[in-house]
C-alpha cells in the first residue's frame, strides 16, 4: 500500500501555541507509520516555518526549533503544480509533494481560514473545516448570528469595538445585566475573557480583550452548565458522546481547560438519554449552519429549566489522545488512531 504524505503542522504565532505542540506530539505518535509519511512543519512563536526531522518527543519541551540539524526553512508553495512543501536549505531547494496536510493549529492564523486558505490555493486537501467554516467559527459575534438564523438560542451580547468611545459601555452591558461576560470575538482557549460582576470592573476587562482582538462581545451569563459534542464529517456528519463541564466556580479558563484544577470533565455528560439527543440534534443543527466539513465540537449551556444554549464552535479542537473531542469519538467506537485515519480520509476522500 502506498503511503499518504502528510504534513502536520504545528506551533503558531497565536497564544495557544503551548496546546498546538501536546496536539500535534500526539497526532504524530499515533499515525499508523504503515499508512502514513508524516512531515511535521512547525511554526515558531516568532512565525518561522521550519520542517522538522527530529524526536516528536521535543514538541512536549518546545525544543525541537533549537536543534539546526533537525529544522530547514520551509514553506507551502501556493503553486499547484508543486503541491506540496519548499525547502530553502543552504545545499538549495529542495521539494516535497503533500497527499494532504492536518493543521493541528489552535486560535488565530492557524484555526481561523488563514491556513486553510493558503493549502486550498497550493490544491493541498485539508484535514478539518476549510476557509468559511473556519472564519465563522473562529468570530464568536458572527457564529452566534447565523445559529440564531438556524433557529438555536444563542446568549444575548453586545459588540464593542477598537476605537470606539469607552463612553457606550455602560448602556450596552446595562441591556445584558449583570454579571456578564466580556470575550475576544477572535480567539481561542479563553484568553482574554472575564467574567464581570460589577459595572466599575467593565472598562478593564474590555481592554483586557482588545489585547487579544479589536472586536468585543459583551455577553450575558447563562445559568447552568455547560455540555460539549464531538461532529465527525458531512454526508451525513455525525456525533460522538456528550460531555459535561463541571464548576467548582468561576468559568471554564485556560487554566482550567488544561489543568483541571478545581473542573471535572464528565463523559458521558450526566444528563437524561433524552436530554442527550437533544445536545447533539442542537450541536448537527449549528455544525451544519457554520458550514462545518471534517469535524469540530460544538459546545452549549444546559440552562436549569433545559434550555440548550449555544456557546461556540471549536474547529480544531485540543487533540491529544485524552482531550475531550477524541474522548467523545472513542465512546462511540472510534479510538484514537482510527479517528486520525477517518479525518484524513475523510480529506482526501478515500
Amino acid at each position: 500500500m502506498t503511503k499518504l504524505t502528510l504534513a502536520v503542522l504545528f506551533g503558531g504565532r497565536s497564544t495557544e501555541y503551548p496546546v498546538s505542540l501536546q496536539s500535534a506530539h500526539a497526532v504524530l505518535t499515533h499515525l499508523d507509520p504503515e499508512k502514513y509519511q508524516a512531515v511535521p512543519l512547525g511554526i515558531t512563536r516568532d512565525g518561522r516555518w521550519l520542517r522538522y526531522t527530529g524526536s516528536v518527543d521535543a514538541l512536549l519541551d518546545d525544543t525541537w526549533h533549537l536543534d539546526e540539524r533537525h529544522t530547514t526553512p520551509a514553506l507551502i508553495s501556493p503553486d499547484r503544480g508543486l503541491h506540496g512543501l519548499m525547502m530553502i536549505a543552504p545545499a538549495g531547494v529542495t521539494t516535497i509533494r503533500l497527499d494532504a496536510a492536518f493543521p493541528v493549529l489552535h486560535g488565530r492564523n492557524g484555526e481561523d481560514g488563514t491556513v486553510q486558505g493558503l493549502l486550498e490555493l497550493a490544491g493541498i486537501p485539508v484535514v478539518g473545516c476549510g476557509v468559511l467554516s473556519s472564519a465563522l467559527c473562529m468570530d464568536k459575534d458572527v457564529a452566534h448570528q447565523l445559529a440564531a438564523r438556524a433557529g438555536v438560542e444563542v446568549p444575548r451580547s453586545a459588540v464593542f469595538r477598537a476605537g470606539e468611545d469607552l463612553a457606550v459601555l455602560p448602556e450596552r452591558a446595562g441591556r445584558l445585566g449583570w454579571p456578564l461576560f466580556v470575550k475576544p470575538a477572535r480567539a481561542g482557549s479563553s484568553f482574554g475573557i472575564s467574567r464581570v460582576e460589577r459595572p466599575e470592573d467593565l472598562e478593564g476587562a474590555v481592554m483586557a480583550a482588545l489585547e487579544h482582538d479589536g472586536k468585543v462581545v459583551l455577553e450575558e451569563a447563562v445559568p447552568g452548565f455547560e455540555v460539549g459534542c464531538a461532529v465527525l464529517g458531512t454526508c451525513p456528519p455525525t456525533t460522538g458522546r456528550v460531555d459535561e463541564i463541571e464548576l467548582a466556580g468561576g468559568f471554564f479558563d485556560y487554566t482550567e481547560k488544561y489543568h483541571l484544577v478545581t473542573s471535572v470533565i464528565h463523559m458521558p455528560a450526566r444528563i437524561s438519554p433524552e436530554q442527550e439527543a437533544r445536545v447533539q440534534h442542537t450541536a448537527l443543527r449549528v455544525y451544519q449552519a457554520l458550514e462545518c466539513t471534517g469535524f469540530a465540537r460544538v459546545d452549549l449551556f444546559l440552562t436549569p429549566e433545559g434550555r440548550l444554549v449555544f456557546n461556540e464552535v471549536n474547529t480544531i479542537p485540543g487533540f491529544t489522545a485524552h482531550s475531550r473531542y477524541p474522548s467523545m469519538m472513542e465512546a462511540v467506537g472510534l479510538p484514537f488512531p482510527q479517528l486520525l485515519d477517518t479525518l484524513i480520509g475523510l480529506a482526501v476522500e478515500l
